[in-house]
């Protein structure tokens, strides 16, 4: 088949983030698969206009700030001229809603939707922008099938009145290669917990801190690492220096691949605090290096995690119960090392071959529909 895949962002885009990661390891396995596949997103500074990686064509046009302007005219052409199978459109962002430009097949890809998310994160005159622009979703996109990662998102597309039959759930993968178990490695000889993701105001990571405040006052030894970056960052910095916290909590800022893996799995337990996500991905790469999470009873997260299990869900903004649940991994060996097996065993279940072979099949499913 020949594919036409559109997002915002690719993986080479600075503001690339999971749910990039997400589309281009299906994508590329489909190219393994003998399927040509283009991949069109807005461009950045002194990206190149069009390269192939890994086999995926990426053509790049405008910028953040004007691709969704710009996308109709160039899509329409380029469809005119490749004459694809079918378009899978990812949205994480603003819906490009082609539909209203395009006659053509369509899978939709939803990590998430932010709905009234979006407040958390940025003022209200932006969030209403984006907040309505997801509204005509269902209506524009009626009749085209939905693929989401996670049961949540699939309840919110059914309250928002997506048939049952047109929405699909396919599981995230994750880099086995990138995030083994490695049994030699010891965890710190103090009590550690770790953040690990982009630092937004939404991913709510005050709320750790203060959590960990509470923590501190039992375990004087314990350490914070907030291991990523984002527009949030000075904001938490400022609130671990009123907390008194600057000695114990550790802002890494960017760090490479082989040093996300080294701090997962030498910490004692890693935190996902956030108020919404597609899927807490983050929460399987710890349980599959063997690090048990706490994450909050969120939609998407609360799906990554067998409470009591693999780790624990708390209610969502409860610092006294983050605090808790942090405690008892903290100060019982045997509780922490019994959900650290769990989570070995539930990370064994995902995997982007697995997730690519049903993408694929239902790629084709939509294509070869009357």
């Amino acid at each position: 088949m020949k594919i036409l895949a559109l997002n915002w962002n690719d993986l080479q885009n600075p503001y690339g983030g999971g749910a990039e990661v997400h589309l281009e390891e299906l994508l590329r396995r489909l190219v393994q698969y003998g399927h040509e596949v283009t991949l069109f997103c807005s461009g950045f500074e002194n990206c190149l206009p069009e390269e192939t990686i890994e086999g995926v064509k990426i053509i790049r046009r405008g910028n953040r700030y004007n691709f969704n302007l710009i996308a109709p005219s160039h899509l329409k052409k380029l469809v005119k001229q490749e004459k694809f199978d079918i378009l899978v459109e990812d949205i994480n962002k603003i819906p490009f809603y082609t539909p209203w430009f395009l006659d053509l097949k369509t899978l939709v890809v939803i990590p998430h939707l932010f709905a009234t998310t979006v407040f958390h994160e940025i003022n209200f005159i932006l969030g209403t922008y984006i907040y309505l622009a997801e509204k005509p979703l269902v209506s524009v996109y009626k009749g085209k099938h939905y693929n989401v990662i996670s049961e949540s998102t699939a309840e919110d597309m059914y309250e928002r009145g997506v048939p049952q039959k047109d929405v699909s759930i396919i599981h995230c993968g994750i880099n086995r290669e990138l995030y083994a178990h490695d049994a030699s490695v010891l965890k710190y000889d103090h009590p550690s917990v770790l953040y690990l993701g982009r630092i937004k105001k939404y991913k709510s990571v005050q709320h750790l801190i203060e959590a960990f405040k509470i923590v501190k006052t039992k375990l004087p030894d314990a350490t914070l690492a907030i291991v990523g970056d984002g527009d949030y960052v000075d904001e938490l910095k400022k609130l671990t220096t009123v907390l008194k916290l600057d000695d114990s909590v550790l802002f890494t800022g960017f760090v490479s691949s082989d040093e996300k893996v080294e701090r997962l799995r030498k910490s004692h337990v890693a935190v996902l605090p956030s108020l919404k996500e597609g899927w807490g991905l983050t929460n399987i790469e710890a349980n599959s290096v063997g690090t048990t999470v706490v994450a909050a009873n969120s939609p998407g997260l609360r799906d990554s995690v067998q409470d009591g299990k693999t780790g624990f869900l708390y209610e969502y903004g409860n610092i006294a119960e983050l605090a808790e649940k942090l405690m008892m991994i903290l100060t019982d060996d045997n509780k922490r090392k019994y959900l650290e097996k769990n989570g070995l065993e539930w990370a064994e279940k995902f995997n982007w071959d697995s997730a690519a072979k049903k993408f694929e099949s239902l790629i084709i499913k939509i294509v070869e529909e009357n």
